[in-house]
């Protein structure tokens, strides 16, 4: 891990761009910490630049109970290499979507498995460095999307103690069985009018999902429409199982 800019945001919250191998990624902490912070994965669709403001107001949110925060740029996203099978996996959900049409499992699989594959070693070499920082302490919590990557990480990565999954986006068939082995504390959230997913596919995948201690969190609106108050709902959740 190299750190390439550092920058204190106007709530004390200290900012640092880094790379991991050819990877980019953020992390913040808080400046006034005087002990080792819990960690949460901010976990996103893709795109740093693009996803920088919701990001950091996480982030931020995530300070202010004590956390450090970090996240990574997804494979085939931002200014990392393209994938032709990715990109044609997207094109193809864009049109079934725009046609109304129902999404085929072909299309799923082709888009997310890869997806997963390659992102899951990622996180998990992040992981690595980011808990050999002397201001990060463990332990870890996980939240956000792309949901199919959050439940592989739950079942594989022993360091994350609890997750807040975005149920926004397709999971393909054979996530659910994994889902099954998932054991950790569980919030999943869900927009109920969100115009990109399967709605009854998230209750069914919370259904799923092997937990004993999980929790459902659905609000009408679109896609970007979680309110407000989930943040702070979030950051409880994660005070109970990282504190």
């Amino acid at each position: 891990m190299r750190f390439a800019s550092e920058q204190h945001l106007d709530d004390g919250v200290v900012e640092r761009g880094f790379t991991l191998g050819e990877i980019p990624g953020i992390l913040w902490t808080s400046g006034s910490a005087s002990a080792p912070a819990p960690l949460i994965l901010l976990g996103h669709p893709g795109g740093l630049h693009k996803m920088y403001p919701r990001l950091v107001a996480r982030a931020r949110h995530c300070a202010a109970e004590g956390f450090a925060a970090a996240t990574i740029e997804l494979p085939w996203s931002g200014d990392r290499p393209r994938s032709a099978t990715a990109e044609e996996a997207r094109a193809d959900l864009r049109r079934a979507l725009e046609a109304g049409e129902p999404v085929d499992d072909e299309i799923v699989d082709r888009l997310v498995l890869p997806l997963v594959e390659k992102a899951v070693p990622e996180w998990r070499a992040a992981l690595d460095a980011l808990l050999s920082l002397p201001e990060i302490g463990g332990p870890v919590g996980y939240a956000g999307g792309v949901i199919a990557i959050g439940i592989r990480l739950a079942v594989v990565e022993p360091r994350i103690s609890a997750a807040l999954l975005f149920a926004g986006s397709f999971v393909p068939h054979t996530l659910f069985e994994e889902a099954r082995q998932v054991t950790i504390p569980l919030q999943v959230l869900l927009q109920w009018d969100d115009e990109g997913n399967d709605r009854q596919m998230a209750l069914d995948l919370f259904d799923a999902l092997g937990a004993k201690e999980k929790t459902l969190h659905a609000n009408m609106g679109g896609h970007t429409g979680v309110p407000q108050f989930e943040g702070d709902d979030g950051n409880r959740f994660f005070a109970r199982h990282l504190k």
